[in-house]
Order: C-alpha cells, then sequence, then structure tokens
C-alpha cells in the first residue's frame, strides 16, 4: 500500500429490482496505486464502478472519493475522477482533437489551457500525428487511447478503466497496458477492471476478486495465493537421484511436500526463489545430473478456482489466453 485512502467502498449494495448487481461490496485504493476488480462478466464490477462514478446511486452503503461522498456531494466526488468506460465515448464524425475540446469543456478546463493540455495529452497516448482525424477512420485501439485521454482531460486524482482491453488486438493491448503503468508511475490512481487474469497479474499492486456480486477476497497475489495454502511447485528431472535428497528436502522448513517417482522429483515450496538454487546446487554435490527443472508458481487462476470452485477462465478462451499471455510478456 502506498498513500491514504483515496477511495473507500463500505458495504455497497445495488439492488435491480430483486437482481443484486453489487452485493456488500467492501474495500479501499491507495493514493498512488493500481488497484484491480477482477472478476467474470455479471461480477458486478462495471456496476461498482457506475456507482463510484455517480452515474447511478447505491441501493445501500457507502462510497467516497477523497473523502466526498458519492450520493451527498457527487458533483465534488466527480471532479476527482476521470472514467474510460467499456463502451467508447467519442462522438465518431468528430476528430480527436474535437472530442477532446468537448470533453474538456464538459469537464471545465479552462479555454486558456485547454489546447495545451490536448497537445500533452495527444502525445501520451501516442496519436498526435492522428489529431485532426475522424474517430470513425480509427483503428479499435486508437479510439480506446483517445477515450482514456478523455478521461485525463481534467487531471483527475483517480482514473477508472473498465475492461479497456475487449476487443483489440495483443500489440494494441499491450501498448494500453504500458500506457496505465506509465500514467501510475506518474503519480495517478487507477482502479482498473478486468476479467483477463494476466492483466491484473501484470498490473496490479492489489486485487479484490468478485464474483455473483460480492468481493470474495483482496490482497496482492503473494498475500491472496498465500491465503488459500497455494505452493510453489518445483518439478526435477535428474540421473543419480536417491532417498537422501528426499530425506534432506523433507527437513527443510520452507519444503511442504517432496515426491520422488524414479527419475522424477516434485517438492512442494513456499519459497521458490531461495530455494531452487540449493536445490540444484545439492542435487550436484550428490553427483546428480539434472536433465530439467519445471517451476509452477501460483497464481490468481488458483486463487479464483479455490473461492469459487470454477476457472475464471472457460474452455473458449484457451487460445486467446495465450495470445494475451504473450503480448504482455513478448
Amino acid at each position: 500500500m502506498r498513500g491514504e485512502p483515496i477511495i473507500e467502498v463500505d458495504g455497497l449494495v445495488k439492488r435491480y429490482g430483486q437482481l443484486v448487481a453489487v452485493d456488500a461490496v467492501s474495500f479501499v485504493v491507495n493514493e498512488g496505486e493500481i488497484f484491480g476488480l477482477l472478476g467474470p462478466n455479471g461480477a458486478g464490477k462495471t456496476t461498482t464502478i457506475s456507482v463510484l462514478s455517480c452515474l447511478t446511486p447505491p441501493t445501500a452503503g457507502t462510497a467516497k472519493i477523497a473523502g466526498l461522498d458519492v450520493t451527498r456531494n457527487s458533483l465534488a466526488a466527480r471532479s476527482k475522477i476521470g472514467v474510460v468506460p467499456q463502451e467508447i465515448a467519442l462522438y465518431p464524425t468528430l476528430t480527436a482533437r474535437d472530442n477532446l475540446v468537448f470533453w474538456g469543456r464538459m469537464y471545465g478546463v479552462p479555454e486558456r489551457t485547454l489546447a495545451e493540455r490536448i497537445d500533452e495529452l495527444l502525445s501520451v497516448v501516442q496519436l498526435a500525428e492522428r489529431a485532426g482525424g475522424r474517430i470513425d477512420t480509427f483503428s479499435g485501439g486508437m479510439k480506446r487511447r483517445i477515450n482514456i485521454a478523455a478521461g485525463l482531460i481534467h487531471r483527475p486524482d483517480v482514473l477508472f478503466l473498465d475492461e479497456p482491453t475487449v476487443g483489440i488486438d495483443p500489440q494494441t493491448r499491450r501498448s494500453i497496458l504500458d500506457l496505465v503503468k506509465d500514467l501510475n508511475a506518474s503519480g495517478l490512481t487507477v482502479l482498473y477492471t478486468t476479467h483477463y487474469l494476466e492483466e491484473a497479474e501484470f498490473l496490479c499492486d492489489r486485487v479484490g476478486i468478485m464474483d455473483e456480486g460480492k468481493m470474495l477476497a483482496i490482497g496482492t497475489r503473494a498475500e491472496l495465493t498465500t491465503s488459500i495454502g497455494a505452493t510453489t511447485s518445483i518439478d526435477v528431472r535428474a540421473d543419480g537421484l536417491d532417498d537422501s535428497i528426499v530425506d534432506w528436502l523433507s527437513s527443510l522448513e520452507q519444503v511442504t511436500d517432496v515426491a520422488r517417482d524414479g527419475d522424477d522429483l516434485t517438492i512442494n515450496t513456499t519459497a521458490e526463489a531461495n530455494l531452487l538454487p540449493v536445490i540444484v546446487e545439492r542435487l550436484a554435490a550428490g553427483g546428480a545430473k539434472v536433465h530439467s527443472v519445471d517451476v509452477k508458481v501460483p497464481n490468481l487462476e488458483s486463487v479464483f478456482l479455490h473461492l469459487t470452485g470454477k476457472s475464471l477462465r472457460d474452455e473458449g478462451d484457451q487460445d486467446a489466453a495465450a495470445t494475451k499471455t504473450n503480448a504482455l510478456h513478448g
């Protein structure tokens, strides 16, 4: 956690008739962090953002932005936030610059500084050369970047990004994620919703896991995986293994389980980074020849599966998820 709380949500409820879209959700976002709301479509993420954006009143509970209640002080609270919704909120027949002029005036940016701010933001989103282009001639990724610029036009304290990479190619996705990182490095607090595990792990300082309107868990990846007892698995294939290595590993405090099957050794540990070189050194000292080492680190998918009994990623998303992972780490 970095600074003081800038978003405070306590017991938030939002009902639409009999449907409970947000069910007693509580969380805090601190100044200067990227906080992710992770969950499948229908989890309540967008509804939570809508309440925080002062677009819809809560049924119960409270939400504050920079100490300002979003119901009682909605105008003042709204001035503190920039919102980038899932749907593109731009006028397709206007140019990029004209769209930013419109949003700047809507947010009350002084005319004397508006042109300079627009030039600055077009440079930030790397579209200065397309300032005079009509939005309906832009690619999906370009529209997303102008949408982000519109949300930043009034220099907000917090930026809400609601599924900003849906429906765009991997290269553009990576550019948007890098842009979010850069904005955060400059001091901007970000509330980021996504159903992509890889994005949450890549971007977020802390993550709130949501499903069916409820907040199931909050923390860093390490805190969340530790909370469910998840461990790192190290699989070693080596010639010359014997039971003495199993006995030695079993005696280590950070090792929770060891299994040997011929030339294969599986170690479950809570301290993979520190233990791996020790294992390799011990095997070499004992005369074993290591052929391969495979490390499987617990991730947010493990946490979501543990908490809900289901995978956040359905089978149809597997290929797309692999593409996203390659884009994030390529």
